[in-house]
């Protein structure tokens, strides 16, 4: 059977969004902010030569066309006060969470509830700034070895790295502030409108290259097909779980009996969610980033580093495809779902599942599940991010709107629509109290107002 949930949702519609005030001014809060944010990507760091610049973004568009450049919305492209993007505060709270489940006294901070939150919270902003120090400053080498500065120099280093390290702290402040008064993950929809509106240039680069002949017809409706297919497959996967059957034992509350129910623990298929694709994706394309702007300055380090490791290599390849699976069992097992405390939990609820004792036995078996989840929870991660990529080496073809910008759009779009209807059924169920109100208002008036009908 369909519950009241379930219907209301169904019957929501844009009269329903129309009425609800809240969140009609949550998504006008949010879009003021984003637009905020596209404004800022186009305010330049100061001591940037323009035309240099650009001259050299043009001939190096392969070299800074990473995931960098697309989660900064350009911004990395045209030396914008938002070139770091919110990446480094994303770095940040993933090494704050990964050492909290292996630092005891970062764990116990996190079961002290909201106190235990806000101090981890505060951590992750230090780390922050130190992540954003370090990559403005090596920016900010990169940049004055590629000859790109009007006066290269201490001043021009201090004032690089101050402006990208703010632009950095204000996206998070306006991450957290559409978090909490807008619609949706803040962070999470300043990297989806970064994605979003880099698309329509790498879209018109495309077409424009098959109108010049030098792709087929035929390769570019293949294309158009495969990205829809990849986005259908994706919201499928994203959406995929692996239901536990749960069974809760009969009771007694006072003198009355409650009969056992069942319920099932909901484990996706992909429990890390896009963080696995984005670390690795992060770690592997700085060096390239790095690298692009020094020009012919890389050491023979860096050069060895960019011979096996730079972007379509079969190094790099296997590389990543490691650094995802790793991340994928990592970060489940440790952060987003762990056997030992979900079983701790059902056993504290008296929740057991058929067949298997509660305690550690639930957890081994817990673990086991998982574990074969994310076999194909990994495999599919990788298969989706290794998919741009050989697209790129193999048949040159730019197709940015893949992989992991795939996942992040389609995720969050997802997540924004379920907390648009959350907030839609809220308005639904606080009209029907009020309308409960107002008739047992209008029946009290009716039993001894002066209006109603008197009963006798």
């Amino acid at each position: 059977m369909v519950s009241a949930a379930e219907q209301m949702a169904a019957n929501t519609s844009w009269a329903a969004l129309g009425k609800a005030t809240d969140l009609r001014n949550r998504i006008l809060f949010t879009l003021g902010l984003l637009i905020v944010y596209r404004l800022g990507t186009f305010i330049p760091v100061p001591g940037i030569e323009g035309q240099a610049l650009r001259e050299f973004m043009e001939g190096a568009a392969a070299g800074i066309g990473g995931i960098l450049s697309m989660f900064t919305g350009g911004a990395l492209g045209r030396m914008g006060i938002f070139a770091l993007g919110i990446m480094p505060y994303i770095s940040a709270s993933i090494i704050v969470q990964l050492l909290a489940s292996m630092v005891p006294k970062l764990e116990q901070l996190k079961k002290e509830g909201e106190q235990g939150r806000k101090k981890i919270n505060q951590y992750t902003r230090y780390g922050t700034v130190l992540l954003a120090t370090l990559q403005a400053y090596g920016l900010a080498r990169s940049l004055e070895a590629g000859e790109l500065v009007t006066d290269p120099g201490l001043f021009f280093q201090m004032s690089c790295v101050i402006t990208l390290v703010g632009g950095t702290m204000f996206l998070m402040w306006l991450g957290e502030q559409i978090t909490a008064r807008g619609l949706g993950n803040g962070i999470s929809l300043i990297i989806f409108v970064g994605i979003v509106a880099e698309i329509p240039a790498a879209l018109a680069q495309f077409l424009s290259q098959g109108r010049s002949g030098a792709i087929s017809p035929a390769v570019i409706v293949g294309v158009l097909l495969m990205v829809v297919a990849v986005i259908a497959f994706v919201v499928f996967m994203e959406r995929a779980l692996r239901k536990i059957h749960i069974q809760y034992p009969r009771r007694q509350v006072g003198m009355k009996v409650y009969d056992g129910g069942s319920s099932h623990l909901p484990v996706k298929v992909n429990p890390a969610g896009v963080i696995p694709a984005i670390f690795a994706s992060s770690l592997l394309l700085l060096p390239t980033t790095i690298s692009t702007f020094s020009g012919n300055q890389t050491g023979p380090v860096m050069s060895t580093i960019l011979a096996y490791f730079g972007p379509g290599q079969p190094l790099y390849l296997l590389f990543f495809v490691t650094m995802i699976v790793f991340f994928a069992f990592f970060y489940t097992f440790n952060v987003s779902f762990k056997p030992d405390d979900v079983a701790e939990n059902l056993k504290n609820q008296n929740g057991f599942v058929p067949g298997i004792r509660p305690g550690k036995k639930t957890s081994e078996y817990l673990e086991y599940v998982v574990t074969r989840v994310l076999v194909l929870g990994s495999g599919y991660l990788a298969a989706v991010c290794l998919l741009p990529e050989i697209l790129r080496s193999q048949l040159a073809i730019p197709f940015y709107f893949g992989g992991t910008s795939v996942l992040i759009v389609v995720s969050v779009t997802m997540d924004t629509i379920q907390q648009a209807q959350s907030h839609l059924l809220a308005h639904q169920y606080e009209g029907l109290i009020e309308k409960s109100q107002l008739r047992g208002k209008s029946r009290k008036r009716g039993k001894g107002g002066k209006k109603g009908t008197a009963r006798r």
